[in-house]
């Protein structure tokens, strides 16, 4: 498999950016993808993930300000991330569950206060 993260960059707090994932070697359409982040000097947690069928799920931290979304056609998986804080900054990942996890390389997310 492989995972390519793009669309990461230095937004101020209120702002907001698209994260986009690119997928391929996988049978994307089954997958449930996942969005996952790892702030500086913490361990890396997930934020949102979405089934092959679309159903999502997120963390408290972002629900209501993040959207996991994914183009079945194109094998993309995104996430829409709204109303930044600078506690969002991190390195984001996303990563499919089957028939085993793989990761992206990350793109970086700074919020500036």
């Amino acid at each position: 498999a492989q995972l390519v993260e793009s669309g990461g960059g230095l937004v101020q707090a209120g702002g907001s950016l698209r994260l986009s994932c690119a997928a391929s070697g996988i049978a994307f359409r089954v997958n449930t993808m996942g969005w996952y982040r790892r702030p500086p000097g913490k361990q890396r947690e997930l934020v949102a993930s979405i089934t092959g069928t679309g159903s999502t799920n997120y963390s408290e931290s972002v629900k209501g300000r993040f959207t996991i979304s994914r183009d079945n056609a194109k094998n993309t998986v995104y996430l829409q991330m709204n109303s930044l804080k600078p506690e969002d900054t991190a390195v984001y990942y996303c990563s499919n569950s089957w028939p085993s996890r793989s990761w992206g390389q990350g793109t970086q997310v700074t919020v500036s206060s």
